[in-house]
């Protein structure tokens, strides 16, 4: 293969790839269809056969591209929570999560996939789950498994981790929140401060949580 030929089928590679993003993201893997993503790309259906062999392994290629943005937050988190004290460690990791879903926008593309999977799962939904979602959760269980002074894999724990993201994601930019934060008169959220509250918020109830579980231990 030339080298003037390589490079043409790394750039149809990289269109199609990049319209299959945002086309699949937007409407779903099956409501998306092969002839759909190649117009707007401009390449010729075969491209799909040749560079994908067909219109799952190019959802496995857009699941990947998601899975690389998921785990770079991940490990970003990871870092920022090295050598530090418990509570310190979850107010690192939420400003590091919430930092990252602002800068990606209203309009995620690895959100909207992920919301995708959740209502009409593929039979790749495992690729996000495992080595998008998992790492992430399992990062953020072991941080309150500490706090709480129990087993990362207790059912309480599994809670308070979803109870934490539900807050990040429910404040993240999108037209809902800029409604009601119009209709509440609240001021502009940004990272920093959704950060905070969800940090200062979640710190007391998983204190409240351990304080009670203390006292029902001491009081049976």
């Amino acid at each position: 293969m030339s080298r003037t030929r390589g490079d043409a089928d790394r750039r149809t590679h990289r269109r199609v790839l990049d319209v299959a993003i945002r086309q699949f993201a937007a409407n779903g893997f099956k409501k998306v269809t092969i002839r759909a993503i190649c117009r707007e790309a401009g390449a010729n259906v075969a491209a799909v056969n040749y560079h994908f062999r067909d219109k799952l392994g190019l959802y496995r290629q857009v699941l990947e591209a998601a899975v690389t943005v998921m785990t770079e937050t991940t490990e970003a988190a990871r870092q920022a929570t090295e050598g530090l004290a418990a509570e310190d460690k979850l107010r690192a990791y939420i400003r590091v999560v919430a930092r990252r879903i602002f800068a990606q926008g209203a309009d995620s593309w690895v959100h909207q996939l992920i919301n995708r999977e959740m209502s009409d799962p593929t039979p790749v939904m495992s690729t996000l789950v495992d080595r998008g979602l998992r790492p992430r959760l399992e990062l953020l269980g072991g941080i309150i498994a500490e706090l709480l002074d129990l087993p990362a894999t207790d059912e309480r724990v599994l809670l308070c981790v979803s109870g934490i993201h539900a807050q990040v994601i429910m404040l993240r930019p999108s037209p809902i929140g800029a409604r009601l934060q119009e209709q509440f008169k609240l001021r502009a959220l940004t990272p920093e401060l959704v950060a905070d509250h969800v940090a200062a918020f979640s710190i007391a109830g998983l204190t409240a949580f351990a304080t009670r579980r203390n006292r029902r231990q001491r009081h049976p």
